[in-house]
């Protein structure tokens, strides 16, 4: 995709590479409490209450070692693509910076707005769609720091208060990168009927797999009638 580039998909998908990249990251999990009925369980600092993530290891720590697992040190090199050790600061705590959302529709063809969202556009429609449209939202993100393992998206929809849609999945995992990555999120079809029209809100979470959340956006959108 121009002007970006997209991270493994969910990282290495076999059992040993699953291995390899439990290792790498030296996390430990604990059983996450269950959700409160709201849907929103409590934070500190983005990590979810309940959950006790691993001691974080810096990437230079990470690169430098097991040297002489072959099947890792690939891993590695796939993951971190072109970055130098001079790139390397030290800092252990991951960030993901988050560039732009876009929408990609037939309709209109494709329309980003920079992220964090203006207030007046927080309060307003952040994008229009007709009923029984195919679309798809698009994100630009940085990575700094250390590695995102595990990076997914959680997409809520309501309409008069009820929720009516929830959609998961999993972006990748990621290393720091110069160029900043771009990602599509799966295909989604508006409903159609008197009834789906009108003003809906959302809520677009990205979590990593230690529940720590980078990015909630809430914003409205509107379905409006098919001419």
């Amino acid at each position: 995709m121009e002007g970006g580039k997209r991270g493994d998909e969910a990282g290495p998908s076999s059992e040993k590479l699953k291995e390899l990249s439990e290792k790498l990251s030296e996390f430990c999990h604990v059983e996450e409490e269950e959700e409160e009925e709201d849907g929103e369980d409590h934070r500190s600092n983005g990590v979810a209450a309940g959950f006790v993530p691993g001691p974080l290891v810096s990437l230079k720590e990470q690169i430098e070692k097991d040297k002489d697992d072959d099947s890792l040190r690939r891993w590695k090199q796939k993951l971190l693509g072109s970055l130098e050790k001079s790139d390397l600061d030290g800092q252990m705590e991951p960030e993901v910076k988050f560039h732009s959302i876009g929408i990609i529709s037939d309709d209109f063809g494709e329309i980003n707005t920079p992220l964090p969202v203006d207030e007046n556009q927080i309060s307003g429609v952040l994008f229009t769609l007709k009923e029984g449209s195919e679309y798809r939202l698009k994100l630009a993100f940085s990575v700094l720091h250390n590695i995102v393992s595990g990076l997914t998206y959680s997409n809520t929809v309501w309409k008069g208060g009820l929720q009516v849609d929830q959609s998961k999945g999993m972006l990748g995992t990621f290393a720091p990168n110069r160029e900043p990555y771009e990602h599509t999120l799966e295909e989604e079809t508006t409903p159609s009927g008197v009834l789906a029209r009108g003003l809906y809100s959302a809520k677009l979470k990205f979590e990593d797999d230690d529940k720590r959340c980078y990015m909630e956006l809430k914003y409205s959108f509107e379905i409006k009638k098919r001419s």
